[in-house]
């Protein structure tokens, strides 16, 4: 099946460029190729940026970022596509890149079954690095137990230490 894209794939883009070609002149064609490589690499890094913040969201709130991280992998795609020179491939590599697209694809192929992702994380805290407690956590500052959790309360102080230098035995000795 890859060995078929592999080889078709070019074809068409040979076929629908030199069509493209015939009908707007040669240079305005590479124009418009060189073109959907420029803007495809901005929109590619303006949506990773978007993805890549999405995912550390969902990571602070405890949750498996899996349709970003499906969006991610749509990206590179994406990406990949629209730097190949072709008419065929930017249209794909768009539908990729473009936010609705690229989440309707995910969750289909999510949905499908074919990225599947799992975690095994079991009471792993989170560091929570805003002002106060945690919003909706509980006493133990855990926000999946609200109401619950163990507070241990106590004093402390920090003592200097005082030990007399010992020395280090000495290699003659046993």
């Amino acid at each position: 099946m890859l060995l078929v894209l592999f080889f078709t794939i070019p074809l068409v883009e040979i076929y629908v460029l030199i069509q493209v070609g015939g009908i707007i002149g040669v240079w305005p064609t590479v124009g418009l190729v060189v073109l959907t490589a420029v803007v495809g690499a901005a929109l590619l890094r303006r949506q990773g940026l978007a993805t890549l913040t999405r995912v550390q969201q969902s990571m602070d709130r405890g949750q498996l970022p899996a349709t970003e991280l499906v969006e991610g992998f749509f990206l590179v795609i994406g990406g990949a596509l629209l730097l190949t020179p072709g008419f065929v491939t930017d249209v794909v590599g768009f539908a990729c890149l473009l936010p609705g697209s690229r989440r309707v694809m995910a969750n289909y192929l999510i949905n499908r079954g074919v990225f599947m992702a799992q975690t095994h994380a079991q009471n792993v805290y989170t560091e929570y690095r805003g002002q106060g407690p945690r919003p909706g956590a509980g006493p133990g500052g855990d926000p999946r137990r609200p109401g619950g959790g163990q507070t241990i309360e106590g004093e402390w102080e920090r003592e200097e230490e005082n030990r007399p230098e010992v020395e280090p035995p000495r290699k003659d000795q046993k």
